[in-house]
């Protein structure tokens, strides 16, 4: 139910939009649910009718209707945001961007390809096939494009390759007041005035709603190599990535999974039959010789902190396996405690910080007496847990709450943020003021500047 204030010109706003769109406007129970709530344990809220734009200029037309009526819009990707980004909590318009799905161009020769915001992540790379490219940002759910930006998403190849920030040329985005915007270019760089681009990734709608990307590509490598290795402790496998990091070793994927989550990994999937303890899942790429000098330097530099029961594949079949279940990680550790819901949190800290941080984390797991079992993208800095809980049981969802805090709390204490790829939404932004101190008020005095009625995605982020 909504339980916010509500716009008085909501019904003179749907008015308007059913003579516009007809169709491509539902107010259907099911469609309303859906759009409702994301995967973060937050209390779903009904937005009052949901958008199926096609074209920019539909965003346009909506965009312009809902600022003249004072009517909320929240762009909707495909719902897979774990911090409440995309729920509607002052009702309004949710603006279902999936509609909005053609990959407009890819341009080989430059390595970039331009897309529309509903486009999935493996829709673009199967649209790659036979070019010899792929796009390599890979958060693990199939996410679109847009709701990428929007969160500065990241994930396995980010050590490597880079997260959305690094990966987005340029961007069309309706501003709140209808108009039309182009930032960046197709040039790979530009001293020319401010960087507009990434003012809008990464601030989740709240400033413009994204209808087309110009996206970064990247060659296939000629070798790709995915290896799994054991460590008695999380200590030892972080220290290895450290290590290899500080080595300069060009580490495609390096992700920590510790002793809790591999035996869900083995409860969900008991044909992986990995050793229970702390393991690093890596990918490598090159050319066959550089990749087989990768794999004996890591190995090198693991063996020096007790890593065993090295294994590795070229083969495609087996790398997909062993990445499907690195993505089912979530899955796999609900398998621990039948039944329970997951609360995920992220942060992120240098990564000379990072044994500390998991160390200091793990201390406080014991001590709220919960399973949270924990992943990361080490290679950067970045992890989560997955928070256990029993979603009748108060008491443990307080403690899992108590939790997140305390692990933000020492991100920020070590001089890192409390999400390093999430995003900020409804669940993180009471720790927006305790990261960025003064530039916060600068950041709400942006969105003040650019959405004067605060119809987008209003209550997030600022």
């Amino acid at each position: 139910m909504n339980d916010m204030p509500r716009t008085t010109n909501i019904d003179a706003a749907l008015d308007a939009l059913r003579a516009l769109l007809e169709d491509k406007l539902s107010t259907g129970t099911s469609i309303l649910d859906q759009h409702s709530h994301d995967e973060a344990y937050t209390t779903p809220v009904l937005p009052d009718a949901v958008a199926f734009p096609e074209t920019t200029e539909d965003v346009a037309q909506i965009v312009r209707i809902c600022a003249e009526h004072d009517c909320p819009i929240v762009p909707y990707g495909f719902g897979t945001s774990l911090e409440g980004q995309i729920v509607p909590v002052s009702g309004g318009i949710s603006l279902d961007m999936s509609r909005m799905e053609r990959v407009i161009a890819i341009n080989e020769s430059d390595l970039d390809a331009v897309v529309q915001p509903g486009v999935r992540r493996t829709q673009l790379n199967d649209a790659l096939r036979g070019t010899g490219l792929m796009f390599t940002v890979d958060p693990g759910a199939d996410a679109s494009m847009g709701g990428m930006a929007s969160t500065r998403a990241s994930g396995t190849n980010t050590v490597r390759y880079g997260t959305m920030r690094e990966n987005v040329l340029a961007l069309e985005v309706v501003l709140a007041t209808g108009e039309v915007i182009r930032t960046g270019s197709r040039a790979r760089k530009s001293s020319s005035g401010y960087d507009l681009t990434n003012l809008f990734i990464g601030a989740e709608g709240t400033l413009g709603i994204i209808t087309e990307l110009t996206v970064k590509l990247h060659g296939q490598p000629d070798t790709i190599l995915s290896a799994t290795c054991a460590f008695e402790t999380v200590d030892d496998a972080v220290n290895t990535v450290i290590l290899a990091i500080q080595m300069g070793l060009p580490l495609a994927r390096i992700e920590l999974l510790d002793d809790v989550q591999m035996k869900g990994m083995n409860l969900f999937k008991p044909e992986l039959g990995l050793p229970e303890k702390p393991h690093l899942f890596l990918e490598f790429h090159g050319s066959e010789a550089g990749v087989a000098e990768q794999v004996e330097l890591f190995q090198s530099v693991a063996e020096e902190h007790g890593a065993s029961d090295f294994a590795s594949s070229t083969k495609m079949e087996e790398r997909n396996a062993l990445w499907a279940a690195r993505h089912e990680a979530y899955y796999a550790g609900r398998a621990l405690k039948p039944g329970a819901k997951g609360l995920i949190t992220d942060c992120c800290v240098p990564i000379s910080a990072l044994a500390e941080c998991i160390a200091r984390t793990r201390i406080e797991i014991e001590e709220a007496g919960l399973v949270a079992p924990l992943v990361g993208h080490v290679g950067d800095g970045n992890f989560h847990l997955n928070i256990l809980i029993d979603p009748d049981d108060a008491s443990e969802l307080d403690r899992a709450k108590t939790l997140a805090a305390k692990v933000n709390e020492i991100a920020l204490s070590l001089g890192g943020t409390v999400t390093g790829e999430h995003g900020v939404g409804l669940g993180k932004k009471k720790y927006m003021s305790a990261e960025h101190g003064g530039s916060y008020p600068f950041m709400q005095l942006l969105k003040r500047s650019v959405d004067p009625k605060g119809i987008l995605n209003p209550g997030k982020l600022v």
